[in-house]
């Protein structure tokens, strides 16, 4: 055989690799997965993240915990009753965002087709990287060895011809597993799932189809799309599409992320002017923190109410100059809580959000005519800084120290 027949050869080979080089790479339990490695003595057991406050909700769930039927989302009063001797654990955001920093370089150590979904999971296009790293199967075994070496968790990945398929194969070999569907495996695998393993199946969809008699991927496929429109309307085609393995999609490496926030439901309802000022300026900081550590700042800061009847008021501001500084956030969320005026109910919860992001290192941080803008900011940056070295409670503001808590 010449050089040129092998030459043939490796490129058909690559080819043919590249038909299935999508990848959907998911951390398994992210929030639990990153405080047990401060914690090895919970390994194993039902663990929580989430504030332990009745009326607060589930963030993390270990896998331990999900088996008493915990879920992310799910209200903190439910989980413990699910789930008495679960370990509950307070969230540290600012941590998870470093991990999440850590997790996308070493995505973008692998390509440069990389598209982040959430702080813990990315669809990746790995098929320049074959003639290096090898077939997308070792590409995905190299990236869960050097999440697990690096970082000290777990993920799954799905390789797959497509996003949506690849997608579906990170969720099927949870946790800790990689998952290959190769092309020509695409439609009978797809065919041999539940109907709800199609995006934009959720349980009311899967309701109005199972009346119809359709309850698999197989049964969306083998009706017609005009039946499935009547009762869907444009959802109708969408869904069968993807019962035969159809998203044309590519991984689209460059997301803006549109806002930034936090929010907290109170313990109890309150009108406490003092509480909600207090709160306004932890969630202040943490969306400040948030944006410094992703290289962004606001132009519109947002302010969101939810009262005792659950009905919700936002309210929002853009600024002359964009900020980053959690000092400027809560100078505008409190006019903000102001314009307002008398609320008519005590107050649920509270929300700030940081909106119209742009990249800083694009931006003229300009000084405003007031020289302590920029002070609060520089002042923030060192406490980022100690935050890194010591921990995000080492140094806090003055108004957010707790009663009794020793700190100075």
């Amino acid at each position: 055989m010449g050089p040129d027949e092998d030459r043939e050869q490796t490129e058909a080979r690559l080819r043919d690799l590249r038909r299935a080089s999508i990848m959907h790479v998911d951390m398994d339990a992210f929030f639990v997965s990153v405080e047990l490695r401060a914690r090895p003595d919970l390994r194993g057991r039902p663990v929580i993240v989430g504030f332990p406050a009745e009326r607060s909700v589930v963030l993390s769930a270990s896998y331990e915990a999900r088996r008493f039927g915990v879920k992310s989302a799910m209200p903190m009063a439910v989980a413990r009753r699910l789930c008495p001797q679960a370990a509950i654990i307070e969230p540290r955001h600012k941590l998870y965002y470093e991990v999440s920093g850590q997790l996308m370089a070493i995505f973008e150590s692998i390509t440069e087709l990389v598209e982040p979904l959430s702080v813990d999971e990315a669809f990746l296009d790995v098929g320049g990287a074959i003639r290096r790293l090898g077939p997308p199967s070792e590409i995905g075994q190299l990236i869960r060895r050097r999440v697990a070496g690096e970082l000290g968790i777990t993920a799954s990945v799905g390789i797959a011809a497509s996003k949506f398929v690849a997608k579906i194969a990170s969720t099927r070999c949870k946790p800790d597993g990689l998952l290959l569907i190769r092309p020509e495996q695409t439609v009978p695998y797809l065919h041999s799932l539940p109907v709800n393993a199609l995006w934009g199946v959720g349980g009311k969809t899967a309701e109005v189809l199972a009346r119809m008699g359709i309850r698999t991927v197989a049964d969306v496929a083998a009706t017609p799309v005009s039946s499935l429109k009547k009762v869907l309307g444009a959802t109708g085609e969408h869904v069968h599409r993807l019962s035969w393995g159809i998203d044309s999609r590519t991984v689209t490496p460059v997301r803006v992320e549109k806002s930034i926030g936090a929010e907290e439901t109170f313990a109890a309802d309150t009108a406490d002017d003092a509480l909600l000022h207090r709160e306004l300026l932890r969630l202040s900081h943490r969306t400040a923190e948030r944006l410094r550590a992703s290289g962004l700042v606001a132009r519109t800061v947002a302010l969101k109410l939810r009262y005792a009847d659950f009905s919700t008021v936002t309210r929002s501001r853009t600024v002359h100059t964009p900020l980053d500084s959690a000092q400027l956030i809560y100078a505008v969320a409190i006019q903000l809580l102001e314009s307002l005026g008398s609320r008519p109910l005590t107050v649920r919860l509270v929300g700030v959000r940081a909106e119209q992001l742009e990249a800083a290192a694009q931006t003229s941080l300009q000084l405003s005519l007031d020289r302590r803008d920029d002070n609060w900011r520089a002042a923030e940056q060192a406490l980022d800084k100690v935050a890194q070295k010591f921990g995000s409670k080492s140094v806090l503001p003055a108004r957010l120290l707790e009663p009794g808590s020793g700190n100075s």
